[in-house]
């Protein structure tokens, strides 16, 4: 049986390709169209999966989308009809937008089909059904409790359930514009950055802030009642008028004007940052003991834009009666499109669970022959090493900063060891010199350590792995020093544990960068500049390495310098 899953409705278009239950490719348009957060058609990304999975159009039996648009109609329209001022701007975002969507998909279908109906058969998935029970489905867990939260999807913001074996229970949902993607968009458009783009700006700002500060006002704006659904004081806001402009005139007289783009931070921005996080990780912390007592199980799937704040993730592992959570690597829109699959094929036709979503690893893989082809098209001098890994190592021993691209593409917005920046977090320097020569971005900026996961205790304080970059931790006191480049300023890191049989080459350089200097612990980032997508192929990665500071590039088993 073979399955294709799609995200196209909103951002971050993603499609993938799921065979008798196991997950053979996933790959976001971005890296293909080189358009980051691309609304568009996942084409490249479905022939791509197609070509991976060595199957054709007529191999495919069912379509699973991650959306349903007329779920929840009834509480949209009494919505409209309790706001007509909102009339236009309602009628083009929930209807004029989604007849496009749809009219986009059934001419793609026709031309690979030539019928409506002779094709596979296609399944709209509600998408926080595509969220949190689909996440549910690919997780370790036989039983968890279920949480996904965004922004808004067919108007429900927070979803609440439970799952067990293939059974879904939902036990309660919020309904927009009550809303915490859309506080949290809120605060981060203050903040003078771009929103559904940059809220990981402001969670990274929020630790240069005083929560206090203005905790207890922002706290005022959003309360749990005792079944977990929120409710918004809406007069600081602007959002539920579908506005592009998120906060209202009286936020502005109460808590001072927003940052420009481009602008100086003001103290009043980093402190309303951190009130702002403080509060959305406190009122999730209220669901989470809410959904606890209901559900009384010992995990929790987190899923859903907002559960890309790893903050606030760290948190619940700490605080939270649950002994771990799962956040699938694609924990927002990118990751319905596998969502939509395996609640199609565990939860529609109740097939057995045969896999869990453990490795990110499931995008593009370019062998040393094709790297080669690359690299001699671009007339470069290359040096090929048998132990590569020791190669990058010794430049990382020496503090050089290098472009690491090996094996097969990660899914989601977290580089993960093949498609990364890598550099020694031992030198104190580190952070700024990539921030200014390399990614170009703001000099607050955090960037995470990658450590094999039996040194993980010997450098910080979190009890549970974190393979895909998803719960912040902090670095033991003892180590801040050792670890400078990736301690951000309240001792926090966004960890990632790197276990051998998952990677074994990014766990071998991490390994030997220890052997060497008694630190196994890299920093990581992400292959590609401010603004663009993460880099896909050799191409991409040789383009990025000579627009940037970087030192080196080591590529399959290549060795590149700018010398």
């Amino acid at each position: 049986m073979v399955i294709l899953g799609l995200n196209y409705y909103f951002h971050d278009s993603t499609a993938c390709i799921v065979v008798d239950g196991k997950l053979i490719a996933a790959i976001e348009e971005e890296r293909l169209n080189r358009d980051k957060h691309t609304r568009l058609f996942p084409q490249k990304a479905i022939d791509r999966c197609l070509k991976i999975a060595g199957i054709d159009y007529k191999d495919i039996d069912y379509i699973a989308i991650s959306i349903k648009p007329t779920h929840n109609l009834a509480k949209k329209i009494g919505y409209l009809l309790r706001n007509l001022n909102i009339f236009k701007t309602f009628l083009n975002h929930e209807f004029v937008h989604a007849f496009n969507k749809q009219k986009a998909f059934w001419n793609w279908y026709r031309y690979q089909y030539k019928t409506k109906n002779g094709g596979p058969k296609v399944h709209l998935i509600p998408h926080h059904y595509s969220h949190a029970p689909g996440s549910f489905f690919v997780s370790p867990y036989k039983e968890a409790a279920l949480l996904g939260i965004d922004g808004s999807g067919e108007w429900a913001t927070t979803w609440l359930g439970y799952g067990k074996g293939n059974e879904i229970k939902c036990l309660g949902e919020t309904f927009f514009p009550h809303s915490l993607g859309s506080f949290y968009e809120s605060i981060t458009q203050y903040c003078g950055f771009r929103t559904t783009y940059d809220e990981g700006k402001t969670m990274g700002l929020a630790p240069m802030g005083d929560s206090k500060v203005f905790y207890d006002e922002v706290s005022k704006m959003v309360r749990v009642d005792k079944n977990g659904q929120l409710q918004f004081n809406l007069s600081y806001f602007n959002f539920q008028n579908m506005h592009w402009q998120r906060l209202s005139p009286k936020f502005y007289k109460k808590f001072g004007p927003g940052r420009k783009r481009g602008e100086d931070f003001q103290k009043h921005h980093r402190d309303m940052a951190a009130a702002f996080q403080r509060v959305l990780e406190d009122r999730v912390l209220e669901i989470c003991d809410i959904l606890y007592e209901k559900t009384q199980t010992d995990y929790l799937v987190l899923s859903g834009g907002v559960s890309l704040n790893s903050v606030m993730n760290g948190r619940i592992v700490r605080e939270s009666k649950f002994k771990d959570v799962y956040v699938m690597p694609a924990a927002g829109d990118n990751g319905t499109a596998l969502g939509a699959a395996y609640y199609l094929y565990n939860g529609i036709l109740s097939k057995e669970r045969n896999f869990v979503h453990i490795d990110p690893y499931v995008g593009t893989e370019y062998s040393n022959e094709e790297i080669e082809i690359a690299l001699k098209g671009a007339k470069l001098k290359y040096q090929y090493h048998e132990d590569i890994c020791e190669k990058a190592a010794s430049l990382l021993q020496k503090g050089k900063i290098i472009g690491w691209f090996q094996g097969r593409m990660e899914i989601g917005p977290r580089a993960l060891g093949s498609r990364s920046i890598l550099a020694n977090p031992a030198f104190p320097n580190m952070k700024d010199k990539i921030n200014a020569e390399v990614k170009f971005r703001e000099a607050y900026r955090p960037f995470a350590p990658s450590a094999i996961v039996e040194a993980k205790d010997d450098f910080f304080d979190l009890e549970v792995e974190a393979p895909f970059m998803l719960k912040v931790c902090n670095v033991l006191p003892e180590k801040q020093s050792v670890i400078p480049a990736v301690t951000h300023v309240d001792g926090s890191a966004r960890l990632q544990t790197v276990g051998k049989e998952l990677h074994p080459r990014y766990y071998e350089v991490i390994e030997q960068l220890g052997n060497k200097t008694g630190v196994p612990v890299v920093l990581n980032t992400s292959f590609n500049i401010q603004g663009e997508p993460v880099v896909e192929s050799p191409k991409d990665a040789i383009r990025c390495f000579f627009s940037t500071g970087l030192d080196d590039l080591v590529i399959g088993n290549f060795h590149i310098t700018k010398n």
